[in-house]
């Protein structure tokens, strides 16, 4: 593919850029409600009755770490008392230490007689920071905006926004992932499309940790003053020092940008009330949510699934682990995959990624099949940890109703392009479709795949489609395989052994709303597939600070239709159409296998090829006098000239890329009003797939 453009190449890698300035809002937002006096008064007035009347029944045992399934919390009022000589503390400190007298003036403070006062016993508390208890363990430092927490074990920090989180002491938990001292800051995005994210204090890996005055090190190079002075009553040797800074990177510049996003990372109008105001985290783009509302919630089913594949990947098997998830819709794979993700990485290096479901990829815009290896935790939603897999195929629908044998090759060819000497778990996630035909394709994937373990999710108390068992896949038929499944691996492995048994596990799904497509602003499945694409395309922003620059102010690379194919994957489009349908649309970026040949003119596919993408970007625009095609994209240019086929497939661009972008004046291109929907065939063919054929009627 050849490309010519003015600017500079873009940088392959994105940097996490810490921008201190704050950016506009509307005149009234949720966001700035803490700003309202009558508001925050109200807010406070509902949070005290709420407290004196609870209304949610809490559990009295919290649920066990995956990652450390030993350690058992403590119980209720229990916690480890110190040895004290004539009132004062006998921590060996040294005498010159500035902060000796400190510690001395702790010890007075929380200890007497050796007895500790209620208040520092109420603080250590295992359970949710909230309200006062926020206020006595962290600390904000206005000079560079920042704060300071201090957890001790079990207790949970739930909250709306993003922000830096970096561990200086002890250590944390975040979706699975386990976050120590020493390691790098991590991003967190808690936004109003999922689930908030909780941050737990965990135990200190090192049980005869008590270096106290290397934690007053720490708080005395983050804060200073009455500050410090202050967390240093609540530090004690299983305690948890972690720092929470603002984040502003080109993602949310760029979704903020947007006016039906700008409030994506604050509290949806459901948990206004229960968002905390007036805390030493304000500012910092994060606000944290009272007990009223959980964060991710683990049934023992859920837990128990975690850790057997996690003990399996540890090495209680042959050969590497390859789990499959499957389950219907709104059951919770996707964020059963973060957690396993997250938690395998805890004790490997890497973790691999099958994507077969195309309509909530997880890495990738929707419409797309991928492979890849993930070496970084996943703290946030999908649209947070966009990037392109080291394979990919772009198939340019979000289901596969109308091809499923291209589907199933597509992954087959994804499979086959892995590393089978590679002792890297593998984790494939399926489609919510597992009826009918999408139950057989289930049926094919755990046959043409080495599985080893299959996590079926479910809700309700009863299973929406059979237990896929090793026993009931002996008799099933799927769509290209059927019982006996004895060659299905040949393709693979070139023997005809018999297929292998692996293990199934039965998890059943209890969040609220399990079943149910969110109906909030943000929630829904189409909303969660822009957001996906926005992301991407956020790529294209520069990773220094400054405005958003809209799509249509940059320079686009030139290609001319001679070196490129041109296809449409979704449906049959006559050829004089052809740049009709593709200008100012999104392509799949490929590679042909053989050459293009052109004798003058566009070269145009009658057939959708099964070939590798390299990533997706928008044709802008099609000169048809130069023989050009104009494309956005983020991939890098050295990329790029591997590309020599453009595919269109049915992923259309959000509205607000053509109607909302800021800086447009004038008539906005490729939209318009002077159009009817009332007009027979004007508007999109939809599918009913509940509807019941006539013979069907009559066998209720």
């Amino acid at each position: 593919m050849k490309v010519n453009k003015n600017t500079q190449a873009r940088s392959k890698s994105q940097k996490w850029k810490d921008v201190r300035g704050k950016r506009c809002r509307p005149p009234i937002s949720s966001s700035d409600i803490n700003s309202s006096p009558v508001m925050a008064r109200m807010i406070k007035e509902h949070q005290v009755s709420v407290k004196k009347k609870p209304s949610v029944k809490r559990l009295k045992n919290r649920a066990k770490p995956v990652s450390d399934p030993k350690i058992t919390p403590p119980q209720s009022g229990s916690k480890k008392s110190y040895t004290q000589a004539n009132g004062s503390s006998v921590f060996n400190l040294d005498k010159e230490s500035d902060d000796s007298q400190e510690w001395k003036e702790y010890s007075q403070l929380i200890h007497k007689n050796g007895v500790e006062t209620s208040d520092d016993v109420e603080v250590g508390q295992p359970g949710r920071l909230e309200g006062e208890a926020l206020h006595q363990c962290a600390q904000r430092d206005d000079r560079q905006n920042r704060a300071v927490l201090i957890m001790q074990k079990d207790q949970t920090l739930c909250f709306r926004g993003k922000c830096f989180l970096t561990c200086l002491y002890g250590r944390v938990e975040v979706m699975g992932f386990t976050i120590e001292e020493g390691q790098q800051s991590y991003p967190l995005f808690s936004p109003a499309s999922h689930c908030p994210l909780t941050i737990r204090a965990l135990q200190s890996s090192d049980d005869s940790r008590n270096n106290r005055t290397r934690a007053s090190h720490i708080l005395q190079k983050y804060l200073t003053g009455a500050p410090r002075k202050k967390l240093l009553k609540n530090l004690t040797s299983s305690s948890t020092i972690i720092l929470l800074e603002p984040m502003e990177t080109p993602l949310t510049r760029f979704l903020s940008s947007f006016t039906d996003l700008s409030e994506l990372f604050s509290p949806p109008v459901s948990e206004l009330m229960s968002a905390v105001l007036d805390t030493p985290l304000n500012g910092l783009g994060m606000i944290p949510l009272t007990s009223m509302i959980e964060g991710l919630k683990m049934p023992k089913s859920y837990q128990d699934a975690l850790n057997t594949v996690v003990n399996a990947c540890r090495g209680d098997m042959d050969g590497c682990a390859v789990i499959l998830v499957c389950g219907t819709k709104n059951v919770g794979k996707s964020t059963f995959i973060r957690l396993l993700i997250n938690t395998l990485l805890n004790h490997t290096a890497s973790v691999d990624y099958l994507e077969g479901d195309l309509g909530q990829t997880e890495f990738t815009p929707a419409g797309c099949l991928s492979l890849g290896t993930i070496t970084e935790p996943l703290l946030g939603p999908p649209f947070t940890h966009q990037h392109t897999p080291e394979h990919m195929i772009y198939y340019g629908q979000s289901s596969c109703e109308s091809d499923l044998d291209r589907y199933l090759e597509s992954l087959k060819s994804l499979w086959h392009r892995r590393c089978q000497s590679r002792e890297t778990p593998v984790v494939i996630n399926t489609m919510g479709w597992v009826k009918g035909f999408g139950f057989q394709l289930l049926v094919d994937m755990i046959r043409f795949f080495p599985v080893s373990h299959v996590v079926q999710l479910s809700h309700g108390g009863v299973s929406q489609c059979a237990a896929l068992t090793p026993e009931f896949l002996r008799t099933a038929h799927g769509f290209q395989t059927h019982p006996p499944a004895q060659t299905a691996l040949d393709e693979f492995t070139e023997s005809h052994s018999p297929p292998r048994s692996y293990s199934h596990l039965a998890v059943q799904s209890e969040f609220q709303g399990v079943g149910r497509q969110g109906t909030a602003k943000h929630q829904r499945t189409n909303e969660h597939r822009e957001l996906s694409l926005l992301a991407y395309l956020s790529q294209l922003q520069s990773s220094d600070p400054g405005p958003v620059r809209p799509l249509h102010s940059l320079t686009p690379y030139q290609v001319p239709n001679t070196a490129v194919a041109l296809g449409v994957i979704h449906c049959e489009v006559v050829p004089t159409h052809m740049l009709y349908a593709a200008n100012a649309s999104l392509v799949g970026l490929c590679c042909l296998s053989e050459k293009v040949a052109s004798r003058g003119g566009p070269v145009l596919l009658s057939q959708a090829p099964i070939c590798p993408c390299v990533g997706l970007g928008v044709l802008r625009g099609i000169d048809v006098a130069r023989g050009l095609y104009y494309v956005l994209t983020p991939v890098d240019p050295a990329v790029l000239r591997k590309v020599n086929c453009l595919l269109l497939g049915a992923i259309s661009l959000p509205s607000c890329i053509l109607t909302s972008q800021p800086g447009v004046e004038g008539e906005r291109p490729y939209v318009t009003t002077d159009y009817s929907f009332d007009l027979t065939g004007a508007g999109k063919l939809r599918v009913f797939k509940g509807l019941m054929r006539p013979s069907q009627v009559g066998m209720q």
